[in-house]
């Protein structure tokens, strides 16, 4: 439980805060945007997508060969990752590929801590390991 804490403390800080008169003062946007990111990290489903992308770009079939979730589940969860600013996409051929979004470097600053806390964990470790090994040429996918 320490390791989420030094998370959540680490974002906050990494957040651009105005102090007014001794208290915290935050945009109603930043309130917005910081509310989804929450949000979209707090679904375990979408956390492992998360945890896979650190690994490398994917594109739906793939992540779905991982999980094993359904097409539609895997795309709303990106959908979600998509709407908080996480993750971007790209057209690559006949696939879409899934990426984590790299240009905010508060957000890959807590990307990065967020890989770090799941090095420990063996289930996300192995998630990492099945998500470098996924081959959309080998899946059965519907571009």
């Amino acid at each position: 439980m320490r390791k989420f804490w030094q998370v959540v403390i680490f974002f906050l800080q990494a957040l651009t805060i105005e102090y007014n008169f001794g208290t915290i003062s935050v945009s109603t946007d930043m309130m917005r945007q910081l509310e989804k990111i929450f949000k979209a990290l707090a679904d375990r489903n979408r956390l492992r997508i998360v945890n896979m992308l650190i690994e490398k770009p994917m594109c739906v079939c793939e992540i779905q060969s991982v999980l094993q979730l359904s097409q539609s589940t895997v795309s709303g969860h990106l959908r979600v990752l998509k709407e908080a600013g996480l993750v971007e996409d790209t057209k690559e051929g006949l696939w879409v590929e899934y990426h984590l979004q790299n240009d905010q470097p508060e957000i890959s600053a807590m990307l990065r801590t967020i890989r770090e806390l799941l090095l420990d964990d063996s289930v996300a470790t192995e998630e990492r390991q099945l998500a470098s090994r996924a081959d959309r040429n080998r899946i059965t996918c519907k571009s």
